[in-house]
C-alpha cells in the first residue's frame, strides 16, 4: 500500500514536470502576457491569417520604419495627431476609415516586438472606441525575423537603406544576361538556385563560399530584388531559412527600384508615393485585397483611397 501510494505521489509530481518541459512549438508560442486588454496571435496564427485574409493586419510602427521592412500583407497608417515620438500612437481614425467604419472586422497589431508598446496602446484606444475584435502579436517584427519570416521593403525604405545603410546586400534575381547589362550599384546576383535542394543545397553554399552572402556577420541587412515577385520571395524566403535574420525583399521590378533609388535626394523621395488605393508595395489594389476579407466574413468593405502624403 505504501509503494502504491509512493508511486502515485511521484506520478503526479513527474507528470506535470515532464509536461513542462517537453518540446514546444515555438511558432506557437506568444508572450503569455498577464491579463492583456487583447489576445495574443502567435507566430503560427499571424501566418494563417495573412494566409486566408481572416484579418486585417496592420504595422503600427512609424512610416519609415515599415517601409524599410515589414510583414508581407500589413498595412501602414499615419501617426495619431499630436502624438510624441517617445509615445507613438497611430492615428485610430484613419484605421477606422480604411475599414469602412465596421468596428467588429477582425484586426491584428504588431510593431518591434515584447519590449514596444506601440500595439497596446493603439490597442487601448481602438478598445474605447468601440471596436470588438482587436489581437496583437506582441513578438512583433524582431521575432517575425527570428523565426524564418521575411520581410518587404517599400520604394522610400530602399532610398532610405541605399543612402544610409553602406553594409546592405542586394541581390539581383535576374538571369545572368539582364544583370550583365545593368543592375543596382554594387549589387550581386543570386538564382533561383539557392531555393532548389533544402537548406545548404550546393548553390546556397556556392554563393555563401564566394562572398555573394555576408556570412561573417548574418545580422547584416539584405535585400532581394528582381522582376519576377514570386521568384524574389521564394530567394528570400529560403535565405531566411539559412539563419540570415535581415531579409527583405522588394515586391516591384528592378526598373521600378533603380528609378526609386535614383531619386535620392529629389521631391518625390519625401513622400514614399506607393500609389493611392493601393496595399503598400503591392500591385494589387487595396480594395482588393480589403474585399477578399469582407467576402470571407460577409460584411461590407470601403476603402478611404488616400494617398500617402495624406497617410503621412
Amino acid at each position: 500500500m505504501f509503494r502504491y501510494s509512493l508511486a502515485f505521489s511521484l506520478t503526479l509530481f513527474i507528470v506535470p514536470l515532464l509536461r513542462a518541459q517537453s518540446p514546444q512549438d515555438i511558432q506557437k508560442a506568444t508572450l503569455a502576457e498577464v491579463n492583456p486588454k487583447t489576445a495574443e496571435v502567435s507566430t503560427e496564427e499571424l501566418r494563417k491569417i495573412l494566409a486566408d485574409s481572416s484579418a486585417a493586419v496592420f504595422d503600427v510602427r512609424p512610416r519609415m520604419e515599415f517601409a524599410v521592412s515589414h510583414v508581407p500583407g500589413a498595412l501602414n497608417v499615419a501617426q495619431k495627431p499630436g502624438s510624441s515620438k517617445a509615445f507613438y500612437v497611430s492615428d485610430a481614425a484613419e484605421i477606422g476609415r480604411l475599414l469602412g467604419g465596421h468596428k467588429s472586422k477582425p484586426m491584428v497589431l504588431y510593431c518591434n516586438g515584447p519590449f514596444c508598446g506601440k500595439s497596446k496602446r493603439l490597442a487601448e484606444e481602438l478598445l474605447s472606441a468601440g471596436y470588438s475584435n482587436v489581437r496583437h502579436y506582441q513578438l512583433g517584427i524582431p521575432v517575425w525575423r527570428a523565426l524564418g519570416g521575411v520581410t518587404q521593403m517599400e520604394a522610400d525604405g530602399a532610398r532610405y537603406v541605399k543612402q544610409g545603410d553602406t553594409t546592405a546586400v542586394w541581390l539581383d534575381t535576374r538571369v545572368a544576361e539582364q544583370f550583365e547589362k545593368g543592375s543596382l550599384p554594387g549589387a550581386k546576383r543570386i538564382g533561383i538556385e539557392v531555393t532548389q535542394g533544402g537548406k545548404d543545397n550546393p548553390a546556397m553554399q556556392r554563393a555563401k563560399n564566394d562572398g555573394t552572402l555576408p556570412v561573417e556577420d548574418h545580422n547584416t541587412r539584405v535585400i532581394v530584388f528582381g522582376d519576377e515577385p514570386e521568384l524574389v520571395r521564394a530567394v528570400a524566403d529560403s535565405l531566411a531559412k539559412e539563419a540570415f535574420h535581415n531579409v527583405a525583399y522588394f515586391a516591384g521590378t528592378h526598373a521600378e527600384l533603380a528609378k526609386a533609388v535614383k531619386q535620392l535626394g529629389q521631391g518625390e523621395a519625401k513622400h514614399g508615393n506607393t500609389g493611392a488605393g493601393r496595399w503598400p508595395g503591392s500591385r494589387r489594389p487595396a480594395r482588393r485585397v480589403l474585399r477578399n476579407l469582407a467576402t470571407a466574413k460577409s460584411v461590407p468593405y470601403t476603402v478611404s483611397g488616400l494617398d500617402d502624403q495624406e497617410r503621412r
